[in-house]
């Protein structure tokens, strides 16, 4: 565990609709650091899957895919997506982001040996890295447990709901309130209740309610916890 003391890291956590990734990304840009988007991880090993119509009961063939994954992620040029993921070579950045691969990325983060191939990978993206900030369900609390900052962003779940339907029809894949709620609903528990790296809040994180808040007051508050301007 040599590797996480005193890693100059941000861990964001937090449920879906919360703001992680928009905040995340704009606060590393801020800050110079290096952006990490572990959700949109998941997602592209859930899109390999359903792609090569693999059942997703086949847990071996899935911890398989998840091994070698080859997964690249870049900052995106565009103003409607905080990161640019690429596949096999291929831009999956949008297609990630459908209900569909957003309803079954469940089976895939729920099989421990797939956790844990991908927090390997996670850990080797920050290594050696002046600063880096890194959110997901499970970052202060397993993937990075020594990062120097952690935060978990929350926010009431029709805010949630009215951020993510929002987010989908700026790239082009529109859904009723209702299908995104229901869609959250079966994220929030499948994050809570799984037995590895379940969404909770680490003991030293911050806890930040993004209600009624605007992606620049949060932005601001963040970087001003990891500069000390602001007292956590």
């Amino acid at each position: 565990m040599v590797f996480f003391k005193n890693l100059e890291a941000v861990a964001i956590d937090g449920p879906a609709g919360s703001g992680k990734s928009t905040i995340s990304k704009l606060v590393a840009e801020k800050l110079g650091y290096v952006y990490i988007d572990t959700g949109a991880m998941y997602r592209a090993l859930t899109y390999k899957v359903m792609k090569n119509n693999i059942p997703f009961a086949d847990t071996v063939a899935i911890v398989g895919l998840s091994k070698d994954l080859d997964i690249t992620l870049m900052p995106s040029q565009s103003s409607d997506m905080s990161i640019q993921v690429f596949l096999d070579g291929e831009d999956v950045s949008k297609v990630i982001r459908t209900l569909e691969v957003s309803g079954n990325v469940k089976h895939v983060a729920s099989v421990p040996d797939v956790r844990a191939n991908l927090v390997t990978l996670q850990r080797k993206l920050v290594s050696g890295m002046n600063g880096a900030v890194m959110e997901g369900r499970d970052i202060g609390t397993v993937v990075l447990p020594n990062a120097k900052y952690k935060i978990y962003l929350d926010a009431e779940f029709d805010e949630r709901v009215e951020r993510r339907r929002k987010e989908l029809v700026l790239k082009g894949t529109p859904a009723t309130r209702e299908e995104v709620a229901e869609d959250l609903k079966q994220r929030d528990h499948a994050d809570k209740t799984r037995k590895v790296g379940p969404l909770k809040k680490a003991d030293d994180a911050v806890l930040l309610d993004t209600t009624g808040l605007s992606i620049e007051q949060v932005v601001d508050r963040i970087v001003g916890i990891v500069r000390g301007s602001e007292r956590k």
